[in-house]
């Protein structure tokens, strides 16, 4: 299970992220319904952590505008395990997505200080 919590109306939790040569770093990242990636994290950390370039991918923002990002490779300790995926460059806030949510329950309490879990589910 992963735990978080909520503060200045935004659901947070840690998680580690980890790059090439064994470099990682603990991160709070936002969780956000309306992104339907795995990860945002800003160029500066992308560059610490070392990660390998993949592609570069348009999108449509919530406003209707459309922008260009780089995407790379990275690992996440989730759940207790390292999973590959992929983290798209943005210069803001970390922002954890749908596609790394997928497969587990999202519970938050809305209020300051609220407790935020994320559980696995079960097959069935």
């Amino acid at each position: 299970m992963i735990t978080g919590a909520v503060k200045a109306d935004e659901a947070r939790i840690r998680l580690t992220v980890r790059g090439r040569r064994g470099r990682e770093q603990a991160v709070s990242a936002v969780i956000d319904s309306g992104y339907t990636g795995a990860l945002t994290l800003p160029p500066a950390l992308i560059t610490l952590l070392g990660l390998r370039w993949q592609s570069t991918q348009r999108a449509t923002l919530g406003d209707g505008s459309t922008c260009v990002f780089q995407v790379y490779r990275g690992k996440v300790v989730w759940d207790g395990k390292v999973r590959q995926i992929l983290v798209d460059e943005a210069d803001a806030d970390p922002l954890i997505g749908m596609r790394l949510l997928r497969g587990h329950e999202l519970k938050m309490q809305v209020r300051y200080r609220g407790k935020v879990t994320i559980k696995r589910l079960r097959r069935g």
